[in-house]
């Protein structure tokens, strides 16, 4: 993720996705941490917390190494100390962005199909502990990223840019990092995510079914339901959100059982296939950080609403 391409459609490719991804999400935060768009505490702070990592991956990934990268390569930011933490502050917000969309989807699970922890688990305390551990051991699990690149050149005994260590694919130690931290991020977040959606819509399905025979027998079929209703935006929020990450993250995922399964790492040149097959697996999983709030926009009416009233509220400041 950390080799910025040269060539124009990866340039205004970059630049766009910045120009998007850090107001989109900036958005996000906002109208979210206002508390109205009728969602729980509980969902708001998973979401918040989603949009803030999201926001620092596209800060540290898009920002801090490719467009520096692309359009200043030889900057302050290409020094081997700064590269290599740019690198480990990649993986850390990376991972966090991704285990906390497990963690709301589990929450979503919890609260549809386990009704006796519901209670207990699904709680605005609960989910400001899990977001706070699941980035802690986002940073903790990324730390040895920073040691494991060295300098290309070193002029006037000042090391420039990253370059990975041939130890990492000879030593076993590494190789057992290598493949941990890709089955940690996305692999098992993969599993997790369809299982949990699967195991969700069984519990769904069986509970609409028993709750429209109840209501037929006292109420009559034609009455409305408020309570499959509130679950049915639950669901699709939740839906749309594990969709977007499955699909955007399955070219990255492909890539790397590729890689392992034929161990060929050496890259010939921006024009090489599989460099183009990393390359765009890396902006589809750059992609997936500003998609988030298109999807409340489009699957919470009240979220539109508050984004009505934002941009009202900006014009008329504009204007006066």
């Amino acid at each position: 993720m950390h080799s910025p391409p040269r060539g124009l459609a990866y340039a205004l490719y970059y630049t766009v996705l910045s120009v998007i991804a850090v107001p989109v999400n900036g958005v996000a935060i906002v109208i979210l941490s206002k508390g109205r768009c009728g969602l729980s505490r509980c969902i708001t702070q998973y979401l918040v917390s989603m949009a803030v990592t999201d926001l620092l991956v596209i800060i540290t990934a898009v920002l801090l190494n490719r467009i520096p990268g692309i359009y200043f390569p030889g900057s302050f930011l290409s020094i081997t100390p700064v590269c290599s933490l740019s690198i480990a502050l990649i993986h850390a917000s990376r991972d966090s962005s991704v285990w906390l969309t497990v963690a709301f989807t589990f929450d979503r699970f919890v609260a549809i199909c386990c009704q006796k922890l519901k209670t207990n688990y699904c709680t605005e305390k609960m989910a400001a502990l899990v977001t706070g551990t699941v980035c802690a051991l986002g940073c903790f699990k990324s730390i040895p990223w920073y040691f494991i690149h060295e300098p290309i050149y070193i002029i006037n005994n000042v090391p420039w840019y990253c370059r990975v260590k041939d130890i990492r694919y000879t030593s076993l130690v590494w190789t057992v990092f290598d493949w941990s931290d890709r089955l940690l991020t996305p692999c098992i977040p993969f599993f997790l995510i369809l299982l949990l959606n699967a195991l969700t819509v069984r519990h769904i399905l069986a509970a609409n079914k028993a709750r429209k025979r109840l209501r037929a027998h006292s109420n009559g079929e034609n009455q409305s339901d408020p309570e499959m209703e509130t679950r049915r935006k639950s669901i699709i929020l939740l839906f749309t959100i594990s969709g977007s990450f499955i699909f955007l993250w399955m070219m990255y995922v492909v890539q790397f059982f590729y890689d392992r399964f034929t161990k060929d790492y050496k890259i010939k040149g921006f024009t090489d296939p599989r460099f183009i097959l990393l390359e765009s697996a890396n902006m589809l999983q750059l992609l997936s950080c500003c998609t988030n709030t298109f999807i409340y926009a489009v699957t919470q009416s009240k979220f539109r609403e508050q984004l009505k009233n934002s941009v009202y509220s900006l014009v008329n400041l504009i204007v006066k």
